[in-house]
């Protein structure tokens, strides 16, 4: 029977509970945050939000992958970023008040953590050190999109696309006898706004890559040797 003098913290037993916004919440907002604590499980394509929805809290994903998509008058969207298990999304919406300005949706079966806004809120006033860390996600997330600029001008495409097939093969991937494997979860035009090229030259960068013997490519199956150590090459 649990003590009621001592709750237990929702985020507790998560494998990112140490790095988790939640995790420096004082013991007397532990039932606040317990009562606006829900898990959702989303299928694969299943949108989490909407652009332009109103926010109703902070989404932490906690198995999976999510695709963060804005779009445009036109009626074309681009991808800005994916999400990763241990990531916080929706917060910048929920510390400005304001409708998301992206779409969330699942590329693979996913898990999301939700506090509700008004308990976040409550906790967050309650819990200053809370605040420094969304805070502290939100430069994350500056320095993230820095990052990326500098590699546009410094990292050739065919490196930035090994990266990103580096980190989804090392999220998602699955080993067999001599090599990993995977399904790539997300288009080749996806892999185009990632990379901040045209659809066309992924097409080339992938026959480039595949050349290499590291990986092989065969629609959206890639196989990866195991510790191939990719060389860094030059521009591309």
């Amino acid at each position: 029977m649990s003590d009621p003098s001592n709750p237990i913290h929702p985020c507790g037993a998560c494998d990112f509970y140490n790095d988790s916004v939640w995790q420096p919440v004082a013991s007397c907002s532990v039932s606040v945050l317990s009562r606006g604590f829900s898990r959702k499980d989303l299928n694969k394509g299943q949108t989490l939000y909407y652009q332009e929805d109103e926010n109703r809290g902070v989404f932490c994903l906690s198995k999976g992958l999510v695709a963060l998509r804005t779009y445009h008058q036109n009626g074309s969207s681009t991808l800005l970023r994916l999400a990763y298990p241990g990531d916080i999304i929706g917060f910048r919406s929920f510390l400005e008040n304001r409708p998301h300005r992206t779409e969330a949706r699942a590329l693979l079966a996913s898990r999301v953590c939700t506090v509700a806004r008004r308990d976040a809120q409550q906790v967050v006033q309650g819990n200053p050190s809370i605040l420094a860390r969304l805070a502290s996600r939100c430069i994350s997330e500056i320095d993230r999109n820095h990052d990326r600029i500098i590699a546009a001008a410094t990292t050739s495409n065919k490196q930035r696309l090994i990266d990103i097939l580096l980190r989804l093969m090392k999220a998602h991937g699955e080993q067999s006898v001599e090599c990993l494997h995977m399904q790539l979860p997300l288009s080749r035009s996806d892999l185009a706004d990632l990379i901040g090229v045209q659809t066309e030259t992924v097409s080339r960068l992938f026959k480039r890559i595949q050349a290499d013997g590291v990986f092989h490519v065969s629609g959206r199956e890639i196989q990866m040797l195991v510790d191939p150590s990719p060389r860094r090459s030059g521009s591309g």
